[in-house]
């Protein structure tokens, strides 16, 4: 993907108003503290404005990992580093061959419950990947993003003494999967891509960003530097916040985990899901 920036782009990281910055000054800082989610909403609301050219998606975490060179790191699950490094070629090989093999699986309990929508599933690998990327079942190229800023917020909060707020600019985002040849990305909402009955990713507001052209095996990877393949290169702001005191109940309550993760009885695709890890122990 091309790194955001080479149109200006405004943050806050330095000083308590927004400024011109450039990509690695924003990732490489500690992040914008803020004390509460009304602060937090404001500053989001000043750099929308100032960013007209970008669609704003947000990811919260627990963490804020960082590279070798100490900036932070949004990568897909599947080319994660490990502790001593980036993934080595025999784990990305396997990691591919467990994806390939979890979609194989999908798609036939997906066939067996009757939900609808196979036909889309069957002729689209990325919504695929996204099913299985958004419940959890193995690594895939697609990184979890919301377009809700208090859902993000609720993520990151969760059993958590830090939190992060990883704010994403995006190209116009049009349709249930919108494809950028000049940004790199293609960017799947989840709403649109999910059976009605499934509705974690309704109440999570989920979308999941991926490299366009897709990188559908190892060697496809192979023709991109480890570097290339991180969302960091489309941060636009990164904040953080006290999760203790951040929230107002009276007034911005965060998301209940419960509501976030609906129980497997209310969500056939969580069921689907462990029913591949069922099928596929280890995965």
């Amino acid at each position: 993907m091309e790194t955001i920036g080479k149109h200006k782009i405004w943050s806050l990281y330095n000083s308590n108003s927004a400024d011109v910055a450039r990509n690695s000054d924003i990732r490489k800082g500690p992040g914008y503290y803020v004390k509460s989610y009304w602060e937090l909403v404001a500053k989001v609301a000043e750099l929308q404005f100032l960013n007209r050219d970008y669609v704003f998606l947000f990811r919260g975490q627990s963490n804020d990992f960082k590279n070798s060179k100490g900036n932070s790191s949004l990568k897909p699950t599947l080319f994660r580093p490990l502790k001593n490094g980036n993934p080595s070629q025999p784990t990305l090989l396997s990691r591919f061959y467990n994806l390939k093999r979890a979609e194989i699986e999908l798609l036939s309990l997906y066939r067996q419950s009757k939900l609808i929508g196979i036909e889309r599933l069957e002729r689209h690998r990325v919504l695929r990947w996204s099913i299985l990327q958004h419940y959890e079942v193995c690594p895939t190229p697609l990184l979890d993003v919301t377009q809700s800023l208090r859902i993000a917020a609720s993520f990151a909060s969760i059993d958590h003494e830090e939190a992060f707020i990883f704010v994403l600019g995006v190209p116009n985002i049009s349709g249930a999967i919108t494809a950028s040849a000049e940004a790199g990305v293609q960017i799947v909402r989840l709403s649109s891509v999910c059976p009605p009955a499934a509705l974690r990713p309704h109440m999570q507001e989920g979308y999941l960003l991926g490299e366009y052209p897709e990188l559908w095996d190892y060697e496809q990877k192979e023709l991109y530097r480890h570097y290339e393949i991180d969302f960091g290169r489309r941060l636009i702001a990164k904040f953080r916040f006290d999760p203790k005191t951040f929230w107002k109940k009276d007034t911005f309550p965060k998301v209940a985990k419960q509501a976030l993760f609906p129980s497997a009885d209310r969500d056939p695709l969580n069921q689907v899901a462990q029913g591949i890890k069922e099928l596929i122990p280890g995965i």
